[in-house]
């Protein structure tokens, strides 16, 4: 399996091998600080705590939602993936394909990952959110693809972005 080659004609220069979870990580983090801490300043500035908590998990998973499918479709990246330096291609049967994501599976990766994200203020979908973040996570110390369920579900990888040598 070629998992680990590069993705040719990838709308990113430079695509290499699966990126280290941790990379993910940092790109995550970044990512949700960028879209995350404005909408919860706003909402605990403006509502009350018990509305505050639901609108900024809806309004998170929302934003996060458009944020992500724009710019994977576009680029393949994110702020924070850009400063953790990996991108999200298409996933062949082989490892990762030429090309751009698109918006369809860009918006599939996304929505995969942002629903939990609005489920959370509901208490038994709140647990399930939780458990599936768990697995999600989990997945990406599966070698050698390192596919979270948002990436299996949409066909996606994440790998890592050689810079100029």
């Amino acid at each position: 399996m070629g998992v680990a080659g590069p993705a040719a004609g990838s709308p990113v220069p430079g695509v290499g091998e699966m990126a280290d979870p941790g990379q993910r990580l940092l790109a995550r983090i970044v990512d949700t600080l960028v879209v995350g801490l404005p909408v919860v300043l706003i909402a605990r500035a403006t509502l009350p705590q018990v509305t505050a908590e639901i609108v900024a998990s809806v309004g998170l998973a929302g934003l996060l939602l458009v944020y992500e499918s724009v710019q994977l479709a576009r680029w393949g990246r994110t702020l924070g993936k850009r400063l953790a330096g990996v991108a999200v291609v298409p996933a062949g049967p082989e490892g990762p394909e030429e090309g751009r994501l698109g918006v369809g599976r860009a918006v599939l990766r996304s929505a995969v990952y942002a629903l939990p994200i609005a489920a959370r203020p509901v208490p038994v979908l709140g647990v399930m959110a939780g458990l599936f973040w768990v697995g999600n996570a989990a997945l990406l110390f599966e070698r050698p693809r390192r596919q979270a369920l948002h990436d299996r579900v949409a066909r996606t990888f994440v790998v890592r972005v050689r810079t100029g040598r």
